[in-house]
């Protein structure tokens, strides 16, 4: 039997591997951050609690990324602290964030995330970590799925060129 048979978590985590989890787990960190900031500059109720599902989802995913890093025995990297609480009145208008914008921002930010879960899952040789990409990919399609309806709803959705005429054949 060789090194890579035999339970998943038994099998060492290749150097992409690592690489992928850690940056994933300093992103949310930074993100976490980020989204608590723009939760201080929402006024929108619905995207108020689609900014605390995605700070929960990623606090979930943390939990999961830090134990795969300590179990192997690889450091942390640093978390910015928490952000405190601030009322929406108390931020001068051309130091806000406007609701579009942080959605926008969100929207972004989980494209981004699905195409580094698809990364993840195709570089994994471990079953665990391929399939630990594999929801935290579903969760994202989720979210940002939830952020497009929201979007439409709002008129916050820019889209680009869109094609209406079509030659004649």
């Amino acid at each position: 039997m060789g090194i890579l048979s035999g339970n998943p978590k038994d099998e060492p985590l290749h150097y992409g591997e690592v690489f992928g989890i850690w940056t994933n787990l300093a992103t949310n960190n930074g993100l976490i951050a980020a989204y608590q900031t723009f939760f201080n500059h929402t006024g929108d109720d619905e995207l108020k609690k689609l900014i605390e599902e995605a700070v929960q989802g990623m606090k979930e995913e943390n939990k999961q990324l830090e134990k795969t890093l300590k179990v192997n025995g690889v450091g942390l990297p640093p978390a910015p602290p928490e952000r405190p609480e601030a009322r929406l009145e108390d931020i001068p208008p051309g130091a806000r964030f406007y609701d579009p914008e942080i959605s926008a921002s969100l929207s972004m930010n989980v494209a981004a995330g699905l195409v580094a879960c698809s990364q993840a899952m195709g570089m994994s040789i471990r079953e665990d970590i391929g399939l630990m990409y594999g929801q935290f990919h579903l969760n994202k399609a989720q979210l940002g799925a939830k952020l497009l309806r929201l979007n439409k709803s709002k008129g916050w959705l820019v889209p680009p060129p869109l094609h209406v005429d079509f030659p004649d054949k």
